[in-house]
């Protein structure tokens, strides 16, 4: 029962993640398509441990925060750039 219930959430985190892919894509204005942006790496991060969880091995959790690490600076370096149009002042 825990291995279909891991399938059905592997599927419609990559369902979530398709739909915020279109929403970078079609986002009206700059604001959208950054929120899009943070959602992918978000939904990636739950796809790389929902992996981990079905495969059963630890470096998946492990990549997992180094992924949240680098997708939470390279959001806040794309808002500052949108922002202030440089990253480093």
């Amino acid at each position: 029962m825990i291995d279909l219930s891991l399938y059905v959430a592997l599927g419609m985190v990559g369902l979530a993640q398709l739909m915020a892919m279109v929403r970078l894509v079609i986002g009206p204005d700059t604001g959208d398509r950054i929120l899009a942006l943070d959602t992918m790496v978000i939904n990636a991060i739950g796809l790389i441990i929902l992996g981990g969880a079905i495969w059963g091995t630890q470096i998946y959790f492990e990549s997992a925060m180094i992924f949240a690490m680098l997708g939470f600076v390279s959001t806040v370096a794309i808002a500052r750039f949108v922002l202030r149009g440089d990253i480093i002042e």
